[in-house]
């Protein structure tokens, strides 16, 4: 199994988490945040990887540094499970329909981080949540797994059903841009590097 494992502590938070990208989709996740876990917890599912992750944060300040600190460990794992690269299908494109919400998501394992997020509409709040915090997982994510990963919002009232296609929809483009395809040879890419 392709898989890693990463431990991060400074002064805001201590997270360690262990990933296997080609899992069943089983999580235990903690990170004190509850609508946040649960996205993490739909992202691995519907990604079929395994995750095991801990976020103890300075919660007592606001959930800030939990979701950027938790998408920094990700990205870095991510990095990591996928080794040199060879083999993989390194793009992705998957639409996700939550209810009356629809979320586009695109991915290219590039090395190269670059993120687009075109998400409007949605309510400051999703239980606790904060929900501009969603953009910096996905930033922090983004910028030390070196992908790039656009996200956007078709449509959708309903700013839980919002989030979930979202994370849904990342899990499953993750998970079949990392899928190692038989039919390529190598690195995918004409320069020979990712």
């Amino acid at each position: 199994m392709r898989k890693a494992s990463i431990n991060r502590k400074t002064s805001e938070t201590a997270i360690s988490a262990e990933l296997a990208l080609d899992g069943k989709g089983v999580s235990q996740i903690d990170t004190g945040i509850g609508f946040f876990d649960h996205m993490l917890t739909l992202m691995t599912k519907h990604g079929l990887f395994e995750l095991t992750l801990r976020c103890d944060g300075d919660l007592e300040v606001d959930q800030h540094h939990s979701v950027e600190d938790t998408g920094i460990v990700l990205g870095q794992a991510f990095k990591e499970a996928l080794g040199d690269k060879a083999g993989i299908t390194r793009y992705a494109s998957v639409t996700t329909p939550m209810d009356e919400a629809l979320s586009f998501i695109s991915v290219d394992v590039s090395g190269r981080p670059y993120l687009v997020y075109n998400v409007d509409g949605l309510k400051d709040k999703a239980g606790t949540f904060d929900t501009e915090l969603t953009e910096e997982f996905f930033r922090a994510f983004v910028n030390h797994a070196g992908i790039t990963l656009h996200i956007n919002l078709a449509y959708g009232s309903n700013t839980h059903h919002i989030i979930e296609s979202i994370f849904k929809g990342f899990g499953r483009v993750l998970d079949q841009a990392a899928s190692v395809s038989g039919r390529i040879e190598g690195i995918p890419s004409t320069k020979g590097s990712l």
